[in-house]
């Protein structure tokens, strides 16, 4: 494994500058790009791996902003619901018990596979545990990526604060049997969380040459403690680690800052000094401009998942007001549960698409580049990675997907940017490499056994069925009191809609 590769013949997509290659090859030596476009001879070892990508467009390997991988084995599982609501199922308050560490595996090995056949080359994981963190959970996640042969930077999304502190009303909703048994349910603190990174970063960090990595992650500022906050930060300052937050998805969060906190969650973060160019920050639906201003100054990233966001109902994030602001955007599917698939094409569609109901005016609508900008370039700047990603240029990694140009996504070819981002679905992608490394090879995955894991996960399937059926009784008996609090934070007016407009 020399990471040492030479793609032939290609239109290039690079990014970068010259955008557009009409035919030229890419040279990757040791995972590195070291050259596009005209390959001088003298650059050739002998004996290099050739790849003829003649009649193929390569791009750079998507880059998946956001992901909670431990819902990958729940696609399809539910009807739609408000985030609140849908939580009782993604991360039952009342759990008692984990799954176990191959079940880790399987289901973060099933979303690779799926990442990686659609050409998706980089995956942010905020991986939450249920109900509690262990290095064997830690392991099994990251193990799977490395098999996988992607590039994966993957945080530990773990509240610790009580579940019914998490939303306003619900302490004074909640009869005290059900607050006693949430008191009672596993919490980690800070200390056992923080031994818990120290694990992370010493095990995995920089593994597989750099291709592994970790991030930081509080799942949201309204769900830890300050302390654990503040000491999460601080790591993410010491080792230059992404810093995962979830800010105002949803209205009812907007609501909790008026009732908990007298301030927006976004002014929270900054008046703790805790909100800076590290912190990829989740969503941000429902913030206003005074939001927008202060997440622009930090130089933080927004992750944007359409597709998510409209499943749950969440509303329409403020995308023209953003960018305009000069806020650094990128877009992630969010989890399987919610997205029901890993499919980064639907989503730049959807991104493209959605907000045109946001604005009379046309001209202000997504365009294709900028789409193409967030998808790449956000992504990137999220990764934080040493080696640059997101582009075809000398110097960044070698992380690349061919598409065919004869199909009917391209077929006839009139503008690229636009068919990447209206016509493409995934279905196109052929060959798929990281770091120099092929791991797709026309359309077969090089790298895990497709077929064994499939197998294993569907010969789950009954005990799998028979957790949903406990998740769906524990969740009927506590779905009263969380639809009461998600109805009184509709009702209660903030000043702002991200329902329906950009108000």
């Amino acid at each position: 494994m020399t990471g040492d590769l030479l793609i032939r013949g290609a239109r290039i997509l690079t990014m970068d500058a010259p955008r557009h290659i009409d035919a030229g090859d890419i040279l990757v030596r040791g995972g590195r790009i070291a050259a596009v476009g005209d390959v001088p001879a003298g650059l050739l070892p002998d004996g290099i791996r050739t790849l003829d990508a003649r009649g193929k467009l390569a791009v750079p390997g998507l880059i998946n902003a956001h992901v909670h991988s431990p819902g990958n084995l729940m696609r399809g599982c539910l009807d739609g619901y408000p985030l609140e609501v849908f939580m009782l199922y993604e991360v039952p308050p009342l759990a008692a018990e984990g799954q176990g560490a191959r079940l880790a595996y399987l289901r973060t090995a099933l979303g690779a596979i799926e990442m990686l056949k659609l050409g998706i080359t980089t995956v942010l994981d905020d991986a939450f545990y249920v109900p509690t963190v262990t290095p064997d959970a830690i392991d099994a996640v990251m193990a799977a990526y490395r098999d996988s042969g992607m590039r994966a930077t993957m945080a530990l999304d773990q509240p610790n604060i009580v579940e019914y502190d998490k939303q306003p009303f619900l302490a004074e909703l909640i009869p005290p049997a059900i607050r006693a048994r949430m008191d009672a349910a596993p919490r980690q603190s800070a200390d056992e969380l923080m031994a818990c990174y120290a694990h992370l970063v010493a095990r995995w960090h920089g593994a597989e040459a750099g291709r592994l990595g970790a991030a930081v992650s509080c799942s949201a500022p309204h769900r830890v403690t300050r302390d654990y906050f503040e000491r999460l930060s601080a790591l993410s300052r010491e080792r230059d680690l992404p810093f995962f937050v979830h800010i105002l998805e949803t209205k009812t969060q907007r609501v909790f800052g008026e009732e908990k906190l007298g301030k927006s969650l976004v002014r929270y973060v900054h008046d703790l000094g805790l909100l800076d160019e590290r912190m990829l920050v989740m969503h941000a639906i429902w913030v206003d401009d005074a939001d927008i201003e202060l997440l622009a100054r930090s130089g933080c990233t927004v992750s944007h998942n359409p597709v998510c966001n409209l499943r749950l109902g969440s509303g329409i994030m403020p995308w023209r007001r953003m960018r305009d602001a000069g806020v650094h955007l990128a877009l992630g599917t969010d989890e399987a549960t919610v997205d029901d698939t890993h499919n980064l094409w639907l989503v730049a569609k959807s991104a493209a698409l959605v907000h045109t109901l946001t604005r009379t005016d046309y001209r202000d609508w997504p365009k294709a580049p900028e789409i193409l900008d967030a998808l790449y370039g956000g992504g990137a700047r999220a990764a934080r990675r040493s080696v640059p990603l997101g582009r075809l240029a000398v110097g960044a990694a070698g992380d690349v997907a061919l598409l065919d140009l004869a199909t009917t996504t391209f077929t006839p070819l009139n503008d690229l940017d636009r068919q990447l981002v209206y016509c493409e679905t995934g279905s196109s992608v052929r060959d798929v490499v990281v770091g120099g490394e092929l791991v797709v090879e026309n359309g077969k995955l090089l790298t895990l056994d497709e077929a064994a894991i499939l197998a294993e996960v569907a010969a789950l399937a009954p005990a799998l069925a028979a957790g949903m059926a406990d998740l769906r009784r524990e969740a009927a008996e506590l779905e009263p009191y969380y639809r009461e609090v998600y109805q009184r934070a509709m009702a209660r007016d903030v000043g702002l809609d991200r329902r329906s407009r950009d108000g």
